[in-house]
Protein backbone atom coordinates (compact mmCIF):
# COMPACT_ATOMS: atom_id res chain seq x y z
CA UNK A 1 0.00 0.00 0.00
CA UNK A 2 3.03 2.73 0.94
CA UNK A 3 4.37 1.51 -2.02
CA UNK A 4 1.66 2.06 -4.66
CA UNK A 5 1.15 5.63 -2.25
CA UNK A 6 4.59 6.69 -3.14
CA UNK A 7 4.15 5.88 -6.82
CA UNK A 8 1.29 8.10 -6.67
CA UNK A 9 3.47 11.20 -5.03
CA UNK A 10 6.06 10.25 -8.26
CA UNK A 11 3.24 10.79 -10.36
CA UNK A 12 1.35 14.03 -8.77
CA UNK A 13 2.78 16.15 -11.73
CA UNK A 14 0.75 14.73 -14.52
CA UNK A 15 -2.59 15.78 -13.10
CA UNK A 16 -1.48 18.71 -10.96
CA UNK A 17 0.29 20.71 -14.01
CA UNK A 18 -2.79 19.72 -16.52
CA UNK A 19 -5.26 20.59 -13.89
CA UNK A 20 -3.87 23.70 -13.10
CA UNK A 21 -4.44 25.06 -16.71
CA UNK A 22 -8.10 25.15 -15.93
CA UNK A 23 -7.68 27.05 -12.63
CA UNK A 24 -8.07 30.98 -13.28
CA UNK A 25 -10.44 33.52 -11.93
CA UNK A 26 -10.12 35.18 -15.58
CA UNK A 27 -11.55 32.32 -18.20
CA UNK A 28 -13.08 29.47 -17.62
CA UNK A 29 -11.80 26.29 -20.35
CA UNK A 30 -13.05 22.74 -19.87
CA UNK A 31 -11.31 19.74 -20.83
CA UNK A 32 -13.41 19.44 -23.85
CA UNK A 33 -12.65 22.90 -25.29
CA UNK A 34 -8.92 22.10 -24.53
CA UNK A 35 -9.74 18.50 -26.54
CA UNK A 36 -11.65 19.86 -29.39
CA UNK A 37 -8.91 22.61 -30.16
CA UNK A 38 -6.18 20.23 -30.30
CA UNK A 39 -8.32 17.75 -32.18
CA UNK A 40 -9.23 20.42 -35.32
CA UNK A 41 -12.92 20.10 -34.01
CA UNK A 42 -14.96 23.15 -33.73
CA UNK A 43 -13.71 25.12 -30.80
CA UNK A 44 -15.54 27.08 -28.72
CA UNK A 45 -11.99 28.85 -27.11
CA UNK A 46 -11.93 32.39 -28.02
CA UNK A 47 -8.78 34.63 -28.95
CA UNK A 48 -8.52 35.93 -25.77
CA UNK A 49 -9.23 32.90 -24.16
CA UNK A 50 -6.36 31.07 -26.31
CA UNK A 51 -3.92 34.01 -25.35
CA UNK A 52 -5.24 33.35 -21.74
CA UNK A 53 -4.25 29.51 -21.57
CA UNK A 54 -0.81 29.19 -23.92
CA UNK A 55 0.73 32.68 -23.20
CA UNK A 56 0.19 33.70 -19.85
CA UNK A 57 -0.92 30.14 -17.63
CA UNK A 58 1.36 27.66 -19.61
CA UNK A 59 4.47 29.60 -19.03
CA UNK A 60 3.55 30.07 -15.61
CA UNK A 61 3.00 27.00 -14.91
CA UNK A 62 6.18 25.62 -16.41
CA UNK A 63 8.11 28.39 -14.21
CA UNK A 64 6.48 27.75 -11.21
CA UNK A 65 6.53 24.06 -11.26
CA UNK A 66 10.61 24.28 -12.33
CA UNK A 67 11.18 26.57 -8.87
CA UNK A 68 9.30 24.49 -6.90
CA UNK A 69 11.30 21.76 -8.21
CA UNK A 70 14.87 22.93 -8.05
CA UNK A 71 14.33 24.46 -4.17
CA UNK A 72 12.79 21.37 -3.09
CA UNK A 73 15.71 19.41 -4.30
CA UNK A 74 18.81 21.79 -3.66
CA UNK A 75 17.31 22.34 0.15
CA UNK A 76 17.00 18.58 0.34
CA UNK A 77 20.50 18.15 -1.15
CA UNK A 78 22.17 20.97 1.07
CA UNK A 79 20.86 19.58 4.47
CA UNK A 80 22.41 15.82 3.43
CA UNK A 81 26.02 18.18 2.54
CA UNK A 82 25.89 19.76 5.76
CA UNK A 83 24.31 17.33 7.74
CA UNK A 84 22.19 19.90 9.34
CA UNK A 85 18.18 19.74 9.18
CA UNK A 86 18.23 23.61 9.33
CA UNK A 87 19.83 24.31 6.35
CA UNK A 88 17.98 25.62 3.11
CA UNK A 89 19.29 26.78 -0.29
CA UNK A 90 19.50 30.25 0.99
CA UNK A 91 21.97 29.09 3.56
CA UNK A 92 24.39 31.02 1.84
CA UNK A 93 22.92 34.43 1.24
CA UNK A 94 21.87 33.87 -2.18
CA UNK A 95 18.56 35.04 -1.79
CA UNK A 96 19.63 38.52 -0.22
CA UNK A 97 22.54 38.94 -2.73
CA UNK A 98 19.89 38.34 -5.66
CA UNK A 99 17.25 40.93 -3.69
CA UNK A 100 19.84 43.28 -3.69
CA UNK A 101 20.50 42.29 -7.20
CA UNK A 102 16.98 43.02 -8.29
CA UNK A 103 16.73 46.37 -6.40
CA UNK A 104 20.05 47.19 -7.85
CA UNK A 105 18.22 46.79 -11.09
CA UNK A 106 15.05 48.12 -10.47
CA UNK A 107 16.35 51.37 -9.16
CA UNK A 108 19.19 52.62 -11.16
CA UNK A 109 18.56 50.13 -14.06
CA UNK A 110 22.25 49.32 -14.25
CA UNK A 111 21.52 45.72 -16.08
CA UNK A 112 18.05 43.71 -16.59
CA UNK A 113 16.37 42.45 -13.30
CA UNK A 114 17.25 38.67 -14.19
CA UNK A 115 20.87 39.17 -14.97
CA UNK A 116 21.47 41.17 -11.97
CA UNK A 117 19.68 38.89 -9.50
CA UNK A 118 21.40 36.27 -11.15
CA UNK A 119 24.62 37.57 -11.10
CA UNK A 120 24.32 39.15 -7.44
CA UNK A 121 23.28 35.73 -5.91
CA UNK A 122 26.14 34.13 -7.81
CA UNK A 123 28.18 36.42 -6.20
CA UNK A 124 26.96 36.36 -2.64
CA UNK A 125 27.14 31.95 -2.55
CA UNK A 126 30.88 32.75 -3.89
CA UNK A 127 31.67 35.01 -1.32
CA UNK A 128 30.44 33.16 1.28
CA UNK A 129 32.74 30.10 0.14
CA UNK A 130 35.81 31.61 -0.50
CA UNK A 131 35.22 33.62 3.23
CA UNK A 132 35.19 29.93 4.88
CA UNK A 133 37.87 28.05 2.86
CA UNK A 134 41.13 27.66 4.74
CA UNK A 135 43.52 25.30 4.02
CA UNK A 136 41.61 24.43 0.24
CA UNK A 137 39.03 22.67 2.45
CA UNK A 138 35.48 24.53 3.99
CA UNK A 139 34.49 23.17 7.73
CA UNK A 140 30.02 23.30 7.10
CA UNK A 141 30.04 25.24 10.64
CA UNK A 142 32.74 27.80 8.77
CA UNK A 143 30.52 27.98 6.00
CA UNK A 144 26.93 28.26 7.09
CA UNK A 145 28.78 31.00 9.58
CA UNK A 146 30.24 33.02 6.40
CA UNK A 147 26.50 32.53 4.48
CA UNK A 148 24.95 34.42 7.73
CA UNK A 149 27.74 37.44 7.28
CA UNK A 150 27.16 38.11 3.62
CA UNK A 151 23.38 37.74 4.18
CA UNK A 152 23.47 40.32 6.63
CA UNK A 153 25.58 41.93 4.03
CA UNK A 154 23.71 42.09 1.09
CA UNK A 155 20.21 42.52 3.22
CA UNK A 156 22.35 46.08 5.10
CA UNK A 157 22.77 46.81 1.31
CA UNK A 158 19.07 46.15 0.26
CA UNK A 159 17.63 48.41 2.79
CA UNK A 160 20.16 51.17 1.95
CA UNK A 161 18.55 51.05 -1.86
CA UNK A 162 15.17 50.73 -0.41
CA UNK A 163 15.46 53.47 1.86
CA UNK A 164 17.09 55.91 -1.50
CA UNK A 165 14.61 54.65 -3.80
CA UNK A 166 11.21 56.42 -4.51
CA UNK A 167 7.80 55.14 -3.15
CA UNK A 168 7.16 53.71 -7.10
CA UNK A 169 10.60 51.83 -7.35
CA UNK A 170 10.25 50.49 -3.52
CA UNK A 171 6.89 49.02 -3.86
CA UNK A 172 8.02 47.03 -6.71
CA UNK A 173 11.24 45.85 -4.98
CA UNK A 174 9.06 44.83 -1.91
CA UNK A 175 6.97 42.97 -4.00
CA UNK A 176 9.83 41.01 -5.58
CA UNK A 177 11.60 40.37 -2.68
CA UNK A 178 7.59 38.65 -1.80
CA UNK A 179 7.92 36.10 -4.25
CA UNK A 180 5.64 36.14 -7.44
CA UNK A 181 4.84 34.57 -10.92
CA UNK A 182 2.32 37.03 -11.97
CA UNK A 183 5.30 38.42 -14.97
CA UNK A 184 5.79 34.67 -15.80
CA UNK A 185 6.62 34.64 -19.98
CA UNK A 186 8.04 32.60 -21.96
CA UNK A 187 10.55 34.71 -22.28
CA UNK A 188 11.36 33.94 -18.14
CA UNK A 189 11.05 30.02 -18.53
CA UNK A 190 13.84 29.97 -21.92
CA UNK A 191 16.08 32.35 -19.44
CA UNK A 192 15.69 30.06 -16.76
CA UNK A 193 15.49 26.83 -17.95
CA UNK A 194 19.09 25.22 -18.99
CA UNK A 195 20.44 26.39 -15.26
CA UNK A 196 17.00 24.71 -13.66
CA UNK A 197 16.59 21.89 -15.24
CA UNK A 198 20.77 20.73 -15.58
CA UNK A 199 20.98 21.75 -11.94
CA UNK A 200 18.27 19.09 -11.04
CA UNK A 201 19.67 16.57 -13.63
CA UNK A 202 23.13 16.75 -11.67
CA UNK A 203 21.57 16.56 -8.45
CA UNK A 204 19.47 13.70 -10.23
CA UNK A 205 22.81 11.81 -10.62
CA UNK A 206 24.66 12.78 -7.41
CA UNK A 207 22.00 11.12 -5.48
CA UNK A 208 23.58 8.50 -4.53
CA UNK A 209 26.72 10.25 -3.65
CA UNK A 210 24.29 12.41 -0.59
CA UNK A 211 24.28 9.26 1.26
CA UNK A 212 28.03 8.87 1.43
CA UNK A 213 28.88 12.58 1.92
CA UNK A 214 26.01 12.88 4.27
CA UNK A 215 28.02 9.89 6.85
CA UNK A 216 30.79 12.51 7.03
CA UNK A 217 34.00 13.64 5.69
CA UNK A 218 36.17 10.87 7.14
CA UNK A 219 33.70 8.37 6.12
CA UNK A 220 33.34 9.73 2.74
CA UNK A 221 37.23 9.81 1.59
CA UNK A 222 37.24 6.04 3.05
CA UNK A 223 34.62 4.78 0.63
CA UNK A 224 36.66 6.69 -2.30
CA UNK A 225 34.78 9.91 -3.09
CA UNK A 226 36.55 12.94 -3.97
CA UNK A 227 34.73 14.84 -1.24
CA UNK A 228 35.62 18.38 -1.72
CA UNK A 229 35.23 17.77 -5.52
CA UNK A 230 32.06 16.43 -5.01
CA UNK A 231 31.00 19.31 -2.39
CA UNK A 232 32.47 21.99 -4.82
CA UNK A 233 30.62 20.92 -7.66
CA UNK A 234 26.81 20.46 -6.13
CA UNK A 235 27.30 23.81 -4.01
CA UNK A 236 28.03 25.72 -7.27
CA UNK A 237 25.17 23.44 -9.30
CA UNK A 238 22.56 25.11 -6.61
CA UNK A 239 23.86 28.12 -6.23
CA UNK A 240 23.17 28.27 -9.91
CA UNK A 241 20.00 26.71 -9.85
CA UNK A 242 18.63 28.45 -7.31
CA UNK A 243 19.74 32.03 -8.25
CA UNK A 244 18.10 31.26 -11.82
CA UNK A 245 14.77 30.59 -9.64
CA UNK A 246 15.11 33.53 -7.62
CA UNK A 247 15.55 35.70 -10.65
CA UNK A 248 12.44 34.81 -12.24
CA UNK A 249 10.48 34.35 -9.18
CA UNK A 250 11.59 36.34 -6.46
CA UNK A 251 12.65 34.99 -3.04
CA UNK A 252 10.22 31.97 -2.13
CA UNK A 253 11.43 31.46 1.88
CA UNK A 254 11.46 28.17 3.66
CA UNK A 255 10.39 26.58 0.99
CA UNK A 256 13.41 24.59 0.60
CA UNK A 257 13.43 23.75 4.13
CA UNK A 258 10.22 22.66 4.52
CA UNK A 259 9.45 20.50 1.32
CA UNK A 260 12.68 18.23 1.94
CA UNK A 261 11.57 17.34 5.77
CA UNK A 262 7.86 16.54 4.38
CA UNK A 263 9.59 14.22 1.77
CA UNK A 264 11.51 12.75 4.52
CA UNK A 265 8.92 11.71 7.06
CA UNK A 266 7.75 9.69 3.34
CA UNK A 267 10.72 7.93 2.25
CA UNK A 268 13.00 8.23 4.54
CA UNK A 269 16.67 9.55 4.44
CA UNK A 270 17.95 7.73 1.41
CA UNK A 271 18.72 10.30 -1.27
CA UNK A 272 18.33 8.10 -4.02
CA UNK A 273 14.70 8.22 -3.17
CA UNK A 274 14.64 11.34 -1.80
CA UNK A 275 15.81 14.11 -4.71
CA UNK A 276 13.75 12.55 -7.20
CA UNK A 277 10.53 12.94 -4.95
CA UNK A 278 11.72 16.28 -3.93
CA UNK A 279 11.39 17.24 -7.46
CA UNK A 280 8.47 15.75 -8.05
CA UNK A 281 6.44 16.42 -4.86
CA UNK A 282 8.29 20.07 -4.45
CA UNK A 283 7.12 21.16 -7.62
CA UNK A 284 3.84 19.72 -7.46
CA UNK A 285 2.98 21.31 -3.98
CA UNK A 286 4.34 25.29 -5.35
CA UNK A 287 1.62 24.99 -8.41
CA UNK A 288 -1.28 23.88 -5.96
CA UNK A 289 -0.34 27.29 -3.77
CA UNK A 290 0.11 29.33 -7.10
CA UNK A 291 -3.12 28.04 -7.99
CA UNK A 292 -4.39 28.91 -4.80
CA UNK A 293 -3.01 32.44 -4.92
CA UNK A 294 -4.46 33.36 -8.05
CA UNK A 295 -7.90 32.37 -7.94
CA UNK A 296 -8.65 32.71 -4.73
CA UNK A 297 -9.08 36.15 -4.94
CA UNK A 298 -10.19 38.86 -7.16
CA UNK A 299 -6.29 40.00 -6.97
CA UNK A 300 -3.19 38.21 -6.61
CA UNK A 301 -1.18 37.86 -3.28
CA UNK A 302 2.31 37.03 -3.62
CA UNK A 303 3.10 33.44 -3.61
CA UNK A 304 5.79 33.94 -0.57
CA UNK A 305 2.93 34.54 1.32
CA UNK A 306 1.38 31.84 0.99
CA UNK A 307 4.16 28.89 0.95
CA UNK A 308 4.28 29.85 4.88
CA UNK A 309 0.41 30.38 5.88
CA UNK A 310 0.12 27.08 3.96
CA UNK A 311 3.13 25.40 4.34
CA UNK A 312 3.96 26.23 7.95
CA UNK A 313 1.02 24.71 9.71
CA UNK A 314 1.41 21.75 7.66
CA UNK A 315 5.22 20.87 8.50
CA UNK A 316 4.42 21.61 12.21
CA UNK A 317 1.54 18.85 12.28
CA UNK A 318 3.94 16.45 10.69
CA UNK A 319 6.75 17.55 12.57
CA UNK A 320 4.72 16.66 15.94
CA UNK A 321 2.99 13.93 14.98
CA UNK A 322 5.73 11.98 13.06
CA UNK A 323 8.47 13.13 15.47
CA UNK A 324 10.93 15.04 12.33
CA UNK A 325 14.67 13.46 12.75
CA UNK A 326 16.95 12.04 10.26
CA UNK A 327 17.08 8.25 11.90
CA UNK A 328 13.56 6.70 10.97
Amino acid sequence: MKKIFILSLYLLPIPVLLGSFFIGSAFHISLIDLWQYYSGSPSILSESAQIVLFDIRAPRIILVFLVGAVLSASGGAMQAVFRNPLVDPFILGLSSGAAFGAALSVSFHLLPLIPSAFIFGILAAGTSYFAAMQNKEVSTISLILAGVVVNGIFTALLTIIQFISDPFKLQSIIHWTMGNFHTASWEKVQVSLLPMVVGLCILLLYRWRLNVLALGDDEAKSSGVHVLRDKWILLLIISIACSAAVAVAGIIGFYGLIVPHIVRMIVGVDNRKLIPLCIALGGSFLVVIDDISRSLMSFELPIGIFTMIIGAPVFLFLMKKNHIGWNH
